[in-house]
């Protein structure tokens, strides 16, 4: 069966197929070996077919969260770039356009109020799915802005870890949501 490595690996073109491998740290170092063989030949090895070779190379993109290094021969392969978390205002535009229903004051408190969880000593620093996620939770309560005790209630929304709810309730919610 054609999954998706095989399928760009097969396509035909005229434009090169491109294939996104999303948290390539989250997978096993045998699917990291077999992805080496993908992105230094544009070639799959079946044992039952043969070695499997693109006409036209795809366009491979790798994702990571870094939740593991990934081995230096895979790294050798790819082009390397950075995304940092959006600022203030593209924060705001991307909650909006995932939660359109959400009041405008709730989404920009959010939006504000992760970007200052990030900076304290937190395990995991919230993303902007987190901030999406957490204003979905707050909606659902009917709140249609932040404060001290809907964030109490809807913590574990943005932020994984009890040590990182443990740290944040020290710190005071009050602060936290008065910025």
């Amino acid at each position: 069966m054609a999954r998706p490595i095989l399928a760009a690996i097969q396509h035909e073109g005229p434009m090169p197929a491109v294939l996104l491998i999303d948290e390539v740290d989250r997978a096993d170092e045998e699917f990291e070996a077999f992805l080496l063989q993908v992105l230094a030949e544009s070639a799959v090895t079946i044992p039952e077919l043969g070695t499997i070779r693109a006409t036209q190379p795809p366009i491979v993109i790798l994702t990571s969260n870094r939740t593991r290094d990934l081995h230096d021969a895979l790294k050798r392969r790819c082009l390397y770039h950075w995304i940092d978390y959006p600022d203030l205002p593209q924060a705001i535009s991307i909650v909006r356009m995932r939660v359109p229903e959400a009041s405008a004051v709730l989404v920009e408190q959010i939006a504000a109020t992760v970007q200052r969880l990030r900076v304290l000593d937190v395990q995991k620093p919230p993303g902007i799915a987190e901030a999406i996620d957490w204003v979905r939770s707050l909606r659902l309560l009917g709140l249609d802005s932040l404060d001290a005790a809907g964030a109490d209630v809807t913590l574990g929304s943005v932020l994984k870890y009890r040590e990182d709810q443990e740290l944040v309730r020290r710190e005071g919610l009050q602060q936290l949501v008065d910025g």
